[in-house]
């Protein structure tokens, strides 16, 4: 009987452990989106590698929070619609209106974000993973407020946005409202485009304070972490 029990013991041993993806992987495809999407989407099929691009910052966004079974699956079914919405409305726009992907997206985004801060809130001590994984949540907060500034501008009948340039664009899709997503959460604010509907002022406005504090929490954090003592696991 000890031999048996020894053996089943040995068995469970071997049985690897669901572990997290590496967030790596998921900065990289968040560099790749940042440095190509902005310069494709004019040239002609830009649009299907733009598609290509997110699809793949959302894969690796699920894949990067599954520390646990029930994490992956609820990332997944989350998944589905945000991507199968995207290629439907690229291919078949009359079938799926830009608005269904978007409130599919944001909410995946969410759900990937705050795993990320919790992975980085938890973490014993400062690694690649943890430097990984706050950047990322960073990037993925402007990317999650670039899809929130497109559904508001989808539906608001009256123009959620005024545009203060000379430029052609008068939509908040695609890199408009990526610049102006990033220049919000930066607090640079240029002023070439302003928020004039009620929910777009307060969404830029949340936005600006969510970059500061996110800032702020986040360089104590990494501080606190780098200060404590190290475990031989980091």
């Amino acid at each position: 009987m000890r031999k048996g029990g020894s053996m089943e013991r040995d068995v469970k041993l071997r049985i690897p452990r669901f572990r997290r993806f590496s967030t790596v992987q998921l900065l990289i495809a968040l560099a790749l989106f940042f440095i190509w999407a902005p310069f494709v989407e004019e040239i002609e099929g830009g649009e299907l590698i733009v598609s290509g691009l997110f699809s793949l910052v959302l894969l690796a966004g699920v894949v990067a929070v599954a520390d646990r079974k029930g994490v992956l699956v609820i990332a997944i079914v989350l998944a589905i619609p945000a991507i199968a919405g995207r290629w439907i409305n690229h291919f078949r726009p009359d079938l799926i209106p830009p608005a269904v992907f978007l409130v599919a997206g944001l909410v995946l985004m969410i759900f990937v974000i705050a795993n990320l801060i919790r992975f980085v809130l938890r973490a014993p001590s400062v690694n690649t993973e943890v430097l990984c994984g706050s950047i990322s949540a960073y990037l993925m907060l402007g990317l999650m407020w670039t899809l929130a500034y497109w559904l508001v501008d989808q539906l608001t009948p009256g123009g959620a946005f005024s545009f203060n340039t000379n430029a052609g664009t008068r939509s908040m899709n695609g890199f408009t409202g990526f610049y102006f997503s990033f220049i919000t959460l930066s607090t640079v604010g240029y002023g070439d485009i302003t928020p004039v509907s009620r929910i777009a002022r307060w969404l830029a406005a949340m936005e600006a304070m969510t970059g500061l504090l996110y800032m702020t929490v986040l360089i104590a954090r990494l501080v606190s972490l780098y200060s404590s003592p190290k475990s031989n696991d980091s």
